[in-house]
Order: C-alpha cells, then sequence, then structure tokens
C-alpha cells in the first residue's frame, strides 16, 4: 500500500470495488471510512452508465480490484475507456502488480516481455493461442487458474519448446512461492502435487539459442510434427523449438504436405 493510495481512498467521494468485504477489510486496516459500491463483471453493463453519471456530475471515484493492479485482467477496462471517450479525467494510484513482480524474480530476461493475461481455457485453444508466440524473441507472462496450471505448462513445454521458466503465487504476501525450472519439470511438479491455492503467473522464457539445422533435418522434423499436428501447430512447434523463421517453416511444409521431394 503507498502513501498516494491512502490519501486517494481517503478523499473520493465513493470507492467502487469487485467485492466490498474484500476492500471492506482494507479500508478498516487503515481506519477509512469512505462509502462502498460494488463494480465488477456481473453488474458492470448495469452499473456504469450511473458510475459515468456521476463523474459527469463531478464526484470522485476510486476503482479497487481484488488483487493485483485495476484493469490487468479485471473488468475495469471498460469503464476507464468509457470515462475516457467523453474526456472525463482519469488517474492512476500505481500499486503492485503480480506480473511485474513475477518477472523480476523470475530471474529471466527483462528487457523485452510479453503480458499476455490468461490463457484459453480449453487446451486447442490455448496452444494455437502459445503457437502464435513461439518465435517471439521476448520474456512470455501468463495468468492461469489453480486447475489448468499443470496442464497449461504442459501445452507451454510441447508448443514452445523446454524453456527456462517460472511460476509464480502469493507475491509479496506471507506463503510467497517463486518456482523456478523447465517447462517440463515444472508440469510434472503440478501434476504431482495437484492443484495449488490461488492463481499463479507463469513466466517463460525467450527461445533459446540452437544450433544450425540443415535442410534435410528440418524436413524430418516437420514431417514427425505433421504426422501428430495440423500444419499450423508443426510449424509453430519447430519454430519453437529451433529459433527458425515462421514464414520459411511454413512454405517448407506446405510442400512437404503436397508430395513434393525432401532435400536430400
Amino acid at each position: 500500500m503507498t502513501l498516494r493510495a491512502l490519501w486517494v481512498l481517503r478523499n473520493v467521494d465513493r470507492i467502487l470495488c469487485e467485492d466490498t468485504r474484500i476492500t471492506g477489510r482494507l479500508l478498516a486496516r487503515f481506519g477509512i471510512d469512505t462509502p462502498l459500491d460494488s463494480y465488477h463483471d456481473h453488474n458492470a453493463d448495469r452499473v456504469r452508465p450511473a458510475v459515468l453519471e456521476a463523474l459527469r456530475r463531478g464526484e470522485r471515484l476510486a476503482l479497487v480490484s481484488d488483487a493485483g493492479t485495476p484493469l490487468v485482467s479485471d473488468p475495469g477496462f471498460k469503464l476507464v475507456s468509457a470515462a475516457l471517450a467523453e474526456d472525463l479525467p482519469v488517474t492512476a494510484a500505481p500499486g503492485p502488480s503480480a506480473a511485474m513482480t513475477a518477472l523480476i524474480l523470475s530471474g529471466l530476461p527483462p528487457d523485452v516481455f510479453l503480458f499476455a493475461g490468461f490463457l484459453p481455457s480449453r487446451a486447442a485453444s490455448r496452444r494455437r493461442a502459445l503457437g502464435d508466440w513461439a518465435g517471439l524473441a521476448a520474456t512470455l507472462v501468463f495468468f492461469e487458474g489453480p486447475s489448468r496450471l499443470a496442464g497449461s505448462l504442459a501445452d507451454m513445454a510441447d508448443t514452445l519448446g523446454d524453456r527456462q521458466a517460472a511460476v509464480a503465487r502469493e507475491l509479496t504476501k506471507r506463503h510467497e512461492e517463486i518456482r523456478r525450472g523447465r517447462l517440463s519439470e515444472l508440469a510434472a511438479h503440478y501434476r504431482l502435487a495437484g492443484a495449488p491455492r490461488g492463481e499463479a503467473v507463469v513466466v517463460v522464457g525467450p527461445p533459446e539459442a540452437q544450433p544450425a539445422v540443415s535442410e534435410a533435418e528440418v524436413d524430418d522434423r516437420l514431417c514427425a510434427l505433421l504426422a501428430a499436428h495440423s500444419l499450423r501447430d508443426a510449424v509453430a512447434r519447430l519454430a519453437g523449438e529451433t529459433g527458425l523463421a515462421r514464414r520459411p517453416l511454413y512454405e517448407r511444409a506446405l510442400k512437404l504436405q503436397r508430395g513434393e521431394e525432401k532435400a536430400e
């Protein structure tokens, strides 16, 4: 909690929050008695017009999330976008960010990174999304729920290659946990240990430098992948494993599918 955030919460007219019980405990801890109103996924469409009208009247409102940073994978984005569209003043009182904290603690390169939020819940859609980022020269940061963590880590290892990664939980809290290792190792750990408590942040390192691969080896590996996966997934997997550009791999895979000669 920052001094600026405490000042804001004490001096606004109302506080919008996901769960008044959770935010109420926070305010009680600091002796703040500002009125609370609910604003969450299930009532946002109904409540948003009244909130915007209050802002037009000059009311000062604060938006608080249950955990992490408002607007980062929570329902505040549409409200802020609507306020900005009407030129209503919006500012931020920065606080803890799970994505940034996990990136810092992961030990993985932080200079270029992509924050992708939550992956799709269905395995096929999840692998397609991962395939889009397989060749990106950046550290990848995801949120994931406890019940899907082991499966997502296994899909990451399969689609991105067995990269260095970290799983961060309970950040800045008493039971903070950072587990580092290869994606396959982390997947095996959570498969055996079971779903952890609470949501996790998964940080995946960028593609690792690979030795040069001959055209014949590329063809062999593409053929093996095409036998088990769609063309798109096969290309994404090989791009992630080798660091080779996806477009030439895609063109080569098409030729192989059409039965053209493999490289000798």
